[in-house]
Parts: structure tokens; sequence; C-alpha cells
């Protein structure tokens, strides 16, 4: 890493501190790969490899997105469709009018988080999120907050209503082997969990300055498919998906999306509205979050950085991974941490490598 000298700084530090054991960085600028990184450690002994599985949590969710984004494209979905009418017992609850685009921008008021995910089958899971009620007092489309998994078990159920396909075998056929992301998965068949447990980063609750293991790499977080929060792959494959969204949807010739349904869900269709989860004011695309550091939010989670263009969008996960793409620069940035140190050293964390790849790169 020596022609980011600062990057490289920024990332021995988190080890230092104690954040995190280990971490994979991906950069990519006008189409040149300035390099894919690993560095410390991926689980006990183990170090960290450019091809070791990272959990990405949900820096996942845009993968749902570009599957919806496919089916509307096919004409079979369209954004203001109401949820149920695909799936008639979603209605329940006060959730009739709930539409895939309130969905898509964390508006629609079912911030569940007990459904059953890992322990029950999908089945199981799905009519859980029907039964359950809307949030009172939550008009969708009009109140936001961040809906950490409920939500994107929605987009999946419709993708396998509307294709036929398992939401895990649909990504994997539709969107990762195409972008030649052959060591990505959303749930991973129990086969490749045999060949591959090894491969598989260890993530570690480093809050309090310990090192104690999250169970993300057991097998019922791996095989069970969280549409919005169990993507894993190295941070590199990652990587491919953002510079196909850089590429107008396509790259090195295979297209993924139309370039201007790309424009779409990257566009600001959420704008100034304070979410309730957060607890802070901040913008929202089709699944994607376009750069809020604008409002001067002082707490704005899903950070870019300050040099980062208004134009970036991508997403990040639990206090661990930040995947984002920005047009303006042509730069596309994929890097996970494998410790959840605390909210304010992960926002730390995170700002700093942003600030020090923009600085290397002469683009701050």
């Amino acid at each position: 890493m020596d022609s980011l000298p600062r990057t490289a700084a920024a990332l021995e530090r988190g080890l230092a501190e104690g954040w995190h054991p280990g971490s994979q960085l991906y950069i990519s600028h006008r189409g040149r790969v300035l390099g894919s990184f690993a560095l410390g450690d991926s689980g006990p002994g183990t170090p960290m490899a450019q091809d070791s599985l990272f959990l990405w949590l949900s820096a996942t969710k845009p993968i749902g997105a570009v599957a919806i984004a496919q089916l509307w494209e096919q004409g079979v979905i369209g954004l203001d469709d109401a949820v149920a009418q695909h799936i008639p017992d979603f209605a329940a609850g006060d959730k009739a009018g709930i539409t895939l685009r309130h969905i898509l921008t964390h508006t629609g008021g079912f911030r569940h988080l007990r459904f059953g995910w890992p322990e029950e089958p999908w089945e199981s899971i799905i009519d859980n999120l029907c039964a359950a009620k809307k949030e009172p007092r939550w008009e969708p489309g009009h109140k936001a907050g961040y809906h950490m998994a409920s939500s994107w078990f929605v987009l999946g159920e419709l993708v396998r209503r509307l294709d036929g396909r398992p939401f895990s075998a649909y990504v994997r056929q539709e969107i990762f082997e195409p972008l030649g992301m052959t060591n990505c998965w959303v749930g991973m068949p129990e086969s490749d969990f045999e060949r591959h447990q090894e491969r598989l980063v260890w993530s570690f609750d480093t809050a309090t300055g310990g090192l104690d293991p999250h169970p993300w790499h057991e097998r019922p977080q791996v095989v069970g498919c969280s549409p919005g929060g169990n993507g894993r792959g190295p941070m590199a494959e990652l990587g491919r998906f953002y510079e196909m969204l850089l590429g107008g949807g396509q790259r090195d010739g295979v297209r993924i999306l139309a370039t201007p349904t790309v424009e779409a869900i990257t566009a600001r269709h959420r704008v100034g509205l304070f979410d309730h989860t957060f607890r802070c004011v901040m913008d929202w695309g089709l699944g994607v979050i376009p750069n809020s550091s604008y409002l001067d939010e002082p707490d704005l989670p899903y950070h870019y950085g300050r040099a980062a263009s208004r134009r970036t969008f991508g997403h990040s996960g639990y206090r661990s991974t930040l995947a984002c793409c920005d047009p303006e620069h042509q730069l596309v940035v994929s890097a996970g941490f494998n410790g959840t140190p605390s909210e304010a050293n992960h926002r730390l964390r995170a700002r700093e490598l942003m600030a020090a790849i923009y600085e290397d790169l002469g683009l701050s």
C-alpha cells in the first residue's frame, strides 16, 4: 500500500486501537483497480486473505434493491404497487397501503425485530411479518425509520413469488454469477457451507475493549437467508457490484440493469425526513443511501466522508462494513472490518478511512 500511505495508516490505526482484528479493502478509480488489501486476522489464528468471506450485514440491502429493479424493468411489478397486491396476507395489521417504494425508502412502518430469523423456516418468517401490525400513528411515506431486516424479507418474498426462485438462488444466478462474484451468497447452501466454512470471517464485539465473537459465522446465521443482512463474500467482489452501478448497470460487457433504472434507484426518493431509528434527518434512494453529509447532522450514520461528492451513494453494515460509489470522481470503495466497536469509534474509523482515500488520490 505504498501508493496509499494515509489509507494504510487508517487501517493500521484500527488494528492498534483494538477496533478490529482484521480488515479487507478494495478501491477502484476511473476503471483501474488500485488495490485489494487484506490485513490482520479473519478469525482465531487465521490470517485475513483477499478471498476470505466477509459478512456484509446491511451492506447487503442494495443487492435486494437491484433484484427488485430487475423485476420492475421486466414489467412484473411497479414501485407504487401495494405489497398486498402480490402478497395478499400482508394487508393484515393495517398494512394494506404499504407499497414497494415505502419499503425501499424505509417509510413503511413495520420495524419489527422479532419475526423468527434464523430459527424459523422462511415460510414461518413471512407468515409472522404478514400477521404483524403496522406501527401506530405511522402514515407510510410520510414518516421514516430504518427497518433493520423486516422489510427486506418482504422484498425477498416478492422476488420468490414473482420469479419462482428463492431469493438466495435468484441473486446468485442473476446478479452474482454474471458479475463474476462467484464467492458471494445471501444465504449459503449447506453444501457450500461445508466447503467454505474455514474461509468465513469471524466478527467480534470490540465495543468494551474485548474480543468477544459474534455468532454470525455459525451455521444458522450463514445458511439461513436474510435478504437485507447476511450477504457475504470478499469485499473486492462487492466492489464489482458497485462498479456495475457506476457503469450504468453493466460491467465488462455484462448488463444487469438499464442505465435509467440505475439512475432511478440511486436518486433521492426520500428527502429531509427525520429517521426515527437513526434519530437524524437523512435522505434515501431506493434501497441505497445517497450522501447526506450536506445536511450537517452531527450524528449522521453511514457517512462517506466530507470529500465525497453529493452524488455518492452506497450502503453500510452495522459497525463493520462500508461500500459506496462516487460517480463524480469515478471511485468505488468497499471496506470490511471484523470488529464492532462503539458507534462513535466506528464512525470515526469509517470517516478517517474515507478521508485518507480521497487525500491519497488527490480528490479532497
